[in-house]
């Protein structure tokens, strides 16, 4: 696997069509932030730590929907290991005018959009929301 977040996106979004109650991710330190802040955004309703048959860490993501409906309509990957795309706190792009969120990997750690250009960072645009 070249591109580990490319991974848990796409395994989230597959979930979410699904109607999948959890979706399992094999277990990284910076997938768990990612699922930190989609859980604080109201995007999915737990994350945890678990471990599969040998013993490898994962993490279990329960996948939240309102009214039967996925609470993640959209999401996609914005930089990739071929092109990584940077941006200054007052150039980050707004996702669907502020209806979604962008997910920047900055020298603070991961923060959404909105934090970032409150507390003035700039950084990696990782993926986008909504």
């Amino acid at each position: 696997m070249t591109d580990p977040i490319s991974d848990l996106l796409t395994r989230l979004r597959n979930a979410s069509k699904a109607r999948l109650d959890d979706c399992v991710i094999p277990h990284s330190n910076l997938k768990e932030s990612v699922a930190a802040i989609l859980k604080t955004e109201g995007y999915i309703s737990d994350h945890s730590n678990g471990a599969d048959a040998q013993g490898h860490k994962t993490l279990v993501v329960k996948m939240k929907y309102v009214d039967g409906a996925p609470a993640i309509t959209g999401i996609t990957r914005v930089s990739s290991p071929g092109r990584r795309l940077y941006f200054r706190y007052t150039e980050i792009p707004r996702v669907l005018n502020g209806l979604g969120i962008g997910i920047i990997s900055t020298s603070r750690g991961l923060m959404k959009d909105a934090d970032c250009r409150r507390h003035k960072a700039g950084g990696e645009l990782i993926c986008n929301v909504w």
